[in-house]
């Protein structure tokens, strides 16, 4: 049944293509229920390679539906028809992802910047409370709410985490995400702590968001990775980040997992807490400058490792609950 007519039945009115992927497309649509814009992704099973159809669509259509965070894009329906497509209605980020953000915009106010990082850091805590980890955290799935709220979004390399009978976390095997994003020990191919992954990539988000460039340039992977296991965070010199920002940008990004921050360190940092939520309300409009997103465009600063204070987190509100079952009245 043609895409169109499917969910008009179910009460949406489809509107234009946001974006393509080897297996599907993410369309916008009214929603005449909730008189609002949505986002809907539609994946064709029969498109679909076995391994995506076995392993990682159930578990983002699973782990998906139960999520209910004020900073993680909220489902609203997953349906399936006969001929085998998925239908997943979701909350529209109407500002539009995070990368391209920035890059029509250049680097972020540092209020601004820790705003949307305590958004980020409030989501993936409550994930790995849970032991759900995202495992393709980047720019380009962050998305912006119409206030400009953070909106994590893209669950396709999703998973819970599995321990043993001794209690022991099971390491990931499976190279998931953007190498730009992926920490060492994934581009080595080490079996690894799937948290401390999601970790590595907040790093490089945060840089990206203060500086308006990558950390890394990825390239030449094997130059890369040779820097990063340097514990090397080279700041562009054109661009004036706090000593605070670059403390928790440099121990973000620490090649050794032991001395990684985890998220609850995070959000402990002084960098984050010092201001609290009311700091950000007069930055809720980013700069107008523009600059193009690379790696490669200003001259660097190389950053030494400074100490800085804990103060204890404040947490986050989590939005209501929502439906963690696939509806079966638009079934066709």
């Amino acid at each position: 049944m043609d895409e169109s007519l499917v969910l008009k039945k179910c009460g949406y009115i489809l509107g234009n293509t946001l974006g393509d992927g080897s297996y599907g497309k993410v369309k916008s649509a009214y929603s005449e229920r909730l008189k609002t814009n949505v986002a809907v992704k539609i994946i064709n099973r029969k498109k679909a390679a076995a391994d995506f159809l076995e392993k990682f669509l159930p578990r983002e259509l699973e782990i998906q539906a139960t999520l209910s965070h004020s900073n993680i894009v909220k489902i609203f329906k997953i349906f399936e028809t006969s001929d085998g497509k998925v239908f997943m209605v979701m909350e529209l980020g109407v500002q539009g992802d995070l990368l391209e953000f920035v890059k029509s915009r250049g680097a972020l106010p540092e209020d601004f910047a820790r705003k949307l990082f305590r958004h980020l850091s409030a989501a993936i805590k409550y994930m790995h409370d849970q032991d759900i980890v995202h495992r393709d955290l980047k720019c380009e799935n962050l998305l912006l709410d119409k206030d400009f709220n953070l909106k994590v979004s893209d669950f396709g390399f999703t998973r819970r985490i599995v321990y043993t009978e001794t209690g022991k976390m099971e390491l990931s095997k499976t190279f998931c995400g953007s190498a730009a994003y992926a920490a060492p020990e994934v581009l080595q191919g080490i079996p690894y702590n799937p948290k401390m992954y999601d970790i590595w990539s907040m790093g490089v988000i945060l840089f990206v968001m203060v500086c308006g460039s990558m950390p890394y340039d990825d390239s030449n992977i094997k130059r890369m990775l040779r820097i990063q296991k340097e514990h090397r965070v080279d700041f562009p010199r054109s661009k004036h980040v706090p000593g605070e920002c670059k403390d928790i940008i440099y121990k973000i990004l620490h090649p050794d997992v032991k001395r990684r921050l985890d998220i609850c360190s995070i959000l402990e940092h002084h960098w984050l807490v010092k201001h609290g939520e009311a700091s950000g309300r007069h930055h809720n409009r980013p700069s107008t400058s523009k600059a193009a997103l690379s790696s490669k465009d200003d001259k660097k600063d190389s950053k030494t490792e400074a100490d800085a204070p804990p103060a204890p987190a404040k947490e986050e509100e989590h939005a209501g609950p929502s439906s963690n079952r696939i509806d079966t009245d638009c079934v066709t």
